[in-house]
Parts: structure tokens; C-alpha cells; sequence
């Protein structure tokens, strides 16, 4: 029985290895700078990791680090310096992202430097090995040692963007040595008394209910501790790094030792005194250092657990493609990994380079701002580019990541139902477009210079005016859950109620003001003034929207009288010139059109499509699937608005209408590797760089080529090519996973559990 145990111990990490490692990523050279650092994470914990003229370096992010300007800054950057320096000059130089551990290792000369995070825990564990001893400097670099004034263009990092205030500053952070019981160096941030939900409050008019709204900012501290054991603290340095200047607190181990490890602890809090934040972190090192010096044991117990969880992670799901398909296969695997270290954050991953920013001049010299900055603000959430983040976790089945979304709006819920009762008087929430962490719109996009007579609830902005449809992605994603995962959902149902409510409240009193009838001769609302995306503006009944009411109001089923009120989805018919018979009359096609009627086009996306993703009402094995196809591809402004830069979905859609060719083709590029060392370090596309909805819709449309459903039915391959051998596990509706190996051609391997639904797979490339 023994033996059993062993072989099948051994049987499951060999399974182990094959799903996770085959996209490790192994350098071996050093690093030019911190553009080319290495992710590494868990928990809520995000490390840039790099090698640097024989220095590791690494910066330490965290969710949730808002400050006064809402701007997501770093804890800071740290430096390991060994003597005598294995890395420096190293012939024998690795560095490894080891995937199934979810651990960074470096190694050189009989050295070797592990660094990980604690996935229950908010702490960074840094170990170092070494065959002979080495003495081991500890450097601590923080460039918010003073208050940094914004330069010209900075105010992109913050709600602010384009429209600073005069004499707008950073506020400094605080630094200290010799804590006593909370190790040797403690660092912070703490939030002065004005933030930008106050600055907010005012210029959107919210004074009067202003003691009901939930301020995430007020009192905010976040930072953290090194805990390091017989280090001499050596006195501060003043340097420059990547143009940015910086102060270092300098510790050096007291004697040469075969094995170090130093520990950085973390704590976020809302306290009325810094006291209280002091005394939260002092619990957090209390548990992990209860003699003043961290306990091996303890770590040792932490390491075991998160290892397992990524372990368990990779045992979720994953797809592993060969010959043309294997990099954008480890791609996905690296985005996914990336995804990972941010499953339990208090805020979601941001779209616009989550954990993982880097010095901005190696993006865009222009922008040589400090290792904060990060373009479209911080605590803004655009939820056009935050929904493509999460949505590939149903089909990966990394359900327990997705609350960090649903809790962001979730605790905006009463601040957007106020928007609406002192804008509108009617209910239901209100949640704009680029909307802050405090459920108000952003203020550059409200717009600081506005008429007195302008409509308070909108912002006065030509791309986001009449855009709030983008919550229903996400009350759909609550629903989905359920449904993938007989989630319990309740504590949502209020959010998800509320914000259909809005639709028909606002509507409906928009009518009233034009005419004596709220609905049309149809009986159906008159989605006017809208918008499609940020696209297609002053709409009439845009597709879009009508897609996601009817959609959403489906799935809740408690609103029937509502469902009964949403239009049809607008289609309109296009001449099509035959291309082998110029001389022939132009043939009418019909298509899924942007909307009713609409003044203007703004942007470039292609709501048109939207009915068939994220929307799922047309599609493979579902009526109407000409007119969709006719919509992509004879429809002008998709033609025109085609690629797979950010956040365009082409790719996504291609899948989804069983388009092999053209989901191959567009997936090939989506998902090739970035500009940058790191392979899924993509953009900045319309964003920043690392671009996260550029993987993000690229894990999307990797899934869609694999697996769909329609009701019941499992389609598996509806647009995978042939040629590409593969192996995945995804999961699908009703609380199910599909597991299959697709090699020459032909299904070798299929298991579905519950294997109930192993009856409802049907297999479309054979």
C-alpha cells in the first residue's frame, strides 16, 4: 500500500509538471533594468524581480495602496547585495519563474536566491543559500522620501489625468529604524485629511449626502516591515535610478552565513490614528515572528500551504498547445500565473499593468515619471477594460478570484443609488463609465469646466456621456458563477437588482419629460440618449445594451414585467459588392446594427458585435449565426476598427462565430509574445504596459476556440484548427469540467465530470 501511495504521489506531480512547467520562464542572463523584471506573487502580493549589475533587485506592489490622489503606489523597491557577489559576472547565471510553485529562483556560483509570497498571508519571503558564506546587504530604496511635486503629464497616475490641481504633490512617506517588535525598518503611507473623494464630492454636486457615502481613501495607511534577523543598520544613501531619485536605508548581516532569509510583512488599513495601523502590523508580525525573530517553523508551514494552492491552481484547468500554438499556449499559462497573484486582493486587478508596472521611461520616454506612475489613474476603474480581466476565469475555474471584482461594485452600491436620487430623484444605481473606487465618476472625466446647466449625473465628456450599461458585465459574471459553480450570490442580488432598476427608472422618466408615454407603441423602453461603448454616441436603442438588459434580465429571472419592455436588437442591411463580379448589382445583406440611430462615432469599438460577445445571442449552434458573420465581415467600422492591439475582442468574436481561419490567425498574434523580457508583459496597446485586458481578452478567445455552450450542449473545437494538437481542462455551466487531449487529429483522451454530461459533448472538428 506503501508503494501505491509513492507512485501515485509521483504520478500526480509528473501530472503536475506538465501542466504548469512547460511554460516556465528561464534567463539565463541578467537583467538591463527593471523593463526586464520577472512577476512573482500570491495572495495580494506582486514582485517585480530583476538582476542588475550582480544586485537583485525587486519591487514590491500591493492591492489596495490608494493614496490621497488615488494613484496605486509601490511599497518600494529593494536591493540584495552578496559578498563576495556570486551574481556579479556569473558564467553560470539562471533565473527561473518556477510556475508550480508560483516562486522566483536565482541562481549562480553556488548560490542560490528564492523569493515567493504568501498566499494567505501578506508577506514576501526572500531565501538565500549559498555553498560558502557570503555576508548579505539589505537596501531599502523609497522615492517618496520627500513630497514629490507632479510634473507636466503625471497627472495620468491619478484621478486627476489631464487636469492636476495647482501645487499638487505626493505626500511624503514615513520611514523608520530600531522599531522595537516590528522589525528593523517600518515604512508607510498614510493618506492626509483631504483626499480626491472630497475634491469629487464637491465638483459633482454630493455635498448633502455626503456623511452616507463609503470613502475608501479617509485614513487609508498601507505599508509594511522588514524583518530581518543580526543585520547592522548602516545609515541612508541618496541615489538615482531609471531618472528617478530616490533615498536607500542600508542594513548589512553582522557576519558571513551559508543561509539567510529576511521577511517582508504588509498591512493595509482604514484607522483613525497611524497607531492603530501600527498595531495591525504588529499583529500581522506577531503571527510570524512571535519572539522578535521569525520562526522557521512558521514559514515553513506558510511556504507548504502556498505552494499547495498553486499547486491546486494548475490542477484547475489549463490548455497546453503544440508546434504553431505552443507560445501563445504558455502565454496564456504566463498571463494566467499573473492573474494568480492577485486571487485575494481587496481591489481587483487593474487593468492597466496590475501588480506589475515597472519604471515608466522604459515604456515611453515622454512619460520618465517615478516607478508609481501607471497611465489611466489607479483607483479608476474602466470597466470596458476591467470586465476582459475577469471574464476568462469562469472557463478556468478560478471562481474564488473573481469576489475581488464583484466586491469593488458591491461597496459603490449605495454611493451610486445616491447619484441617482439626488440627480434624478428615481431609483435604482447609477454607475458611470471610468468610475472611481468611491462610485463617482472619475473628476478629469466629469469635467472640471463644465456648464452651470449641464445635467450634473453625466460626465461632460464626448467618449463616456450616456455610458452606463458596462455593470451588467459584470451583474452577468455574478450570475455566471452560479451557474458555473453554484456559487451562493446573495449578498449580490441587491447589486444586480438595483442596477436594472436604474435602466428602467431613468428611461422611463426620460420619456416622460419628451412626451405623455413613457414606453413606445411597442410597449418596449426607448433607450434614449445612449451610447454604444464609447463609440457610437446619442444613441437610439443601441444594440448593445439591448443585448445586456435582455441577457442579464434572463439569467435574474425576478424582473419578467422588465424583460418584457427591452427592444429587439436593431438590424439594419448594407449593400455588398460581389469582389469576383465588380460589374454586378451590390447585394443587400442584413446585419446586426450599432443601434437604432446615432449622431456621432467617437471611438473604435464594435458594439455591433456585442450581441454575440459578451452577450452570447448569436453564435455557433445558434439562429441568426449568418447575420453575425454578415456583421463581421461586411460591416464597414468593424472592417475598419479590426486588430489585436489591447482591448479588441476580434479574436474573441472570431471564435465565437466558428471562424477558424480568422480566430487562428488574430489568436496568433493577440497572444504572441510582448515587447518586453517577460512574454506576457503586453502593450501599453491603448493602456499601459503590463496590458492585462490584452491578455485577458486573449485567454478568452483561447477558451472560445476550445469550448463553448449552447444551453445544455458542450462544443468542443468550434474554432480550433485542426493541425494543432492540444491538451486541456476547462470548466462549463452546471458545475462542470471537461478534460480532453486532441492529438493527430483525433480525441484520445475525453473526461467530463459529472460524467452526466459527458451525453451533452458534441465535437465539432471531426
Amino acid at each position: 500500500m506503501r508503494k501505491l501511495v509513492i507512485s501515485i504521489s509521483i504520478l500526480f506531480v509528473g501530472v503536475l509538471a506538465l501542466q504548469s512547467q512547460h511554460a516556465n520562464v528561464v534567463w539565463n542572463t541578467p537583467s538591463q533594468n527593471s523593463s526586464e523584471s520577472m512577476p512573482c506573487g500570491g495572495g495580494d502580493i506582486g514582485m517585480n524581480v530583476w538582476v542588475e549589475d550582480g544586485d537583485l533587485l525587486f519591487y514590491v506592489s500591493r492591492s489596495g495602496t490608494f493614496d490621497e490622489h488615488n494613484t496605486m503606489l509601490k511599497q518600494g523597491r529593494f536591493r540584495v547585495r552578496l559578498s563576495p557577489n556570486p551574481l556579479k559576472n556569473a558564467t553560470d547565471f539562471r533565473q527561473e519563474l518556477q510556475l508550480k510553485d508560483g516562486c522566483v529562483e536565482v541562481s549562480a556560483g553556488g548560490a542560490k536566491i528564492t523569493l515567493w509570497a504568501d498566499v494567505f498571508h501578506p508577506v514576501a519571503h526572500v531565501e538565500i543559500e549559498s555553498a560558502t558564506p557570503v555576508q548579505t546587504e539589505l537596501i531599502y530604496e523609497n522615492w517618496r522620501y520627500r513630497d514629490r511635486p507632479y510634473q507636466k503629464g503625471e497627472g495620468q497616475q491619478s484621478s486627476y489625468k489631464w487636469a492636476p490641481f495647482k501645487g499638487m504633490v505626493t505626500s511624503a512617506d514615513s520611514v523608520c529604524t530600531s522599531t522595537a517588535n516590528k522589525g528593523v525598518l517600518v515604512f508607510y503611507h498614510r493618506n492626509p485629511e483631504q483626499t480626491v473623494f472630497d475634491r469629487a464630492v464637491e465638483q459633482q454636486g454630493m455635498e448633502a449626502v455626503k456623511s452616507e457615502m463609503m470613502n475608501p481613501l479617509k485614513n487609508l495607511t498601507f505599508g509594511g516591515s522588514l524583518l530581518a534577523e543580526g543585520v547592522q543598520y548602516e545609515g541612508t544613501t541618496d541615489g538615482i535610478y531609471a531618472g528617478t531619485d530616490f533615498r536607500a536605508w542600508k542594513f548589512r548581516t553582522q557576519k558571513k552565513q551559508r543561509n539567510y532569509r529576511f521577511a517582508i510583512a504588509l498591512h493595509t488599513e482604514q484607522t483613525e490614528e497611524v497607531g492603530q495601523w501600527e498595531q495591525g502590523l504588529a499583529n500581522v508580525i506577531q503571527r510570524i515572528a512571535p519572539k522578535g525573530i521569525v520562526a522557521r517553523s512558521v514559514v515553513a508551514k506558510d511556504k507548504l500551504n502556498s505552494r499547495s494552492w498553486w499547486n491546486a491552481f494548475w490542477q484547475r484547468s489549463y490548455i497546453e498547445a503544440g508546434g504553431e500554438a505552443a507560445g501563445i499556449s504558455r502565454n496564456y499559462t504566463l498571463f494566467r500565473y499573473m492573474l494568480g497573484c492577485n486571487a485575494y486582493g481587496s481591489v481587483p486587478t487593474k487593468f492597466n499593468g496590475g501588480l506589475f508596472t515597472f519604471d515608466p521611461c522604459h515604456i515611453d520616454e515622454k512619460q520618465a515619471f517615478t516607478p508609481d506612475y501607471r497611465k489611466w489613474g489607479g483607483g479608476t476603474m474602466t470597466a470596458q477594460n476591467q470586465r476582459l480581466v475577469y471574464w476568462p476565469m469562469l472557463k478556468s475555474g478560478d471562481f474564488d478570484m473573481m469576489p475581488a471584482q464583484f466586491d469593488f461594485y458591491n461597496r459603490m452600491l449605495k454611493n451610486a443609488e445616491l447619484r441617482s436620487q439626488v440627480y434624478w430623484q428615481h431609483g435604482g444605481a447609477c454607475f458611470a463609465e471610468q468610475i472611481e473606487n468611491f462610485g463617482l465618476p472619475n473628476p478629469a472625466e466629469y469635467g472640471f469646466k463644465r456648464p452651470d446647466w449641464f445635467d450634473k449625473g453625466l460626465e461632460y465628456n464626448a467618449w463616456l456621456e450616456y455610458e452606463w450599461d458596462t455593470v451588467l458585465e459584470f451583474c452577468q459574471m455574478i450570475l455566471d458563477t452560479k451557474d458555473y459553480a453554484n456559487a451562493d450570490i446573495t449578498r449580490y442580488m441587491p447589486l444586480i437588482e438595483s442596477s436594472l432598476t436604474f435602466f428602467d427608472a431613468h428611461y422611463r422618466k426620460l420619456a416622460s419629460q419628451r412626451g405623455r408615454k413613457d414606453l413606445d407603441g411597442e410597449g418596449h423602453l426607448v433607450l434614449f440618449p445612449g451610447s454604444a461603448c464609447e463609440t457610437y454616441k446619442m444613441t437610439n436603442n443601441a444594440s448593445s445594451t439591448i443585448a445586456a438588459l435582455r441577457t442579464v434580465l434572463e439569467s435574474y429571472g425576478k424582473k419578467p414585467e422588465m424583460l418584457q419592455t427591452i427592444p429587439p436588437i436593431p438590424l439594419r442591411y448594407i449593400e455588398v459588392q460581389d469582389s469576383l463580379n465588380k460589374t454586378a448589382q451590390p447585394a443587400l445583406i442584413q446585419v446586426i446594427a450599432p443601434a437604432k440611430s446615432w449622431e456621432r462615432i467617437n471611438n473604435v469599438e464594435t458594439p455591433q458585435l456585442y450581441p454575440i460577445y459578451p452577450w452570447r445571442i448569436y453564435g455557433v449552434d445558434k439562429e441568426g449565426l449568418e447575420i453575425a458573420r454578415n456583421t463581421y465581415f461586411h460591416d464597414p467600422d468593424a472592417i475598419k476598427f479590426r486588430s489585436h492591439t489591447g482591448w479588441k475582442q476580434d479574436n474573441i468574436w472570431a471564435a465565437c462565430l466558428g471562424l477558424t481561419d480568422e480566430a487562428k490567425r488574430l489568436t496568433l498574434q493577440k497572444l504572441a509574445d510582448g515587447p518586453h523580457r517577460f512574454p506576457a508583459f503586453w502593450g501599453p496597446g491603448f493602456d499601459w504596459t503590463p496590458d492585462h485586458n490584452w491578455g485577458g481578452s486573449g485567454m478568452i478567445g483561447l477558451q472560445e476556440m476550445l469550448l463553448q455552450t449552447n444551453g445544455d450542449r458542450i462544443l468542443l473545437f468550434p474554432a480550433w484548427p485542426k493541425e494543432w494538437d492540444v491538451r486541456f481542462k476547462l470548466h462549463a455551466p452546471q458545475n462542470t469540467t471537461v478534460e480532453v487531449v486532441l492529438k493527430n487529429r483525433k480525441v484520445t483522451v475525453l473526461n467530463v465530470l459529472p460524467e452526466s454530461r459527458k451525453k451533452d459533448v458534441v465535437i465539432m472538428n471531426e
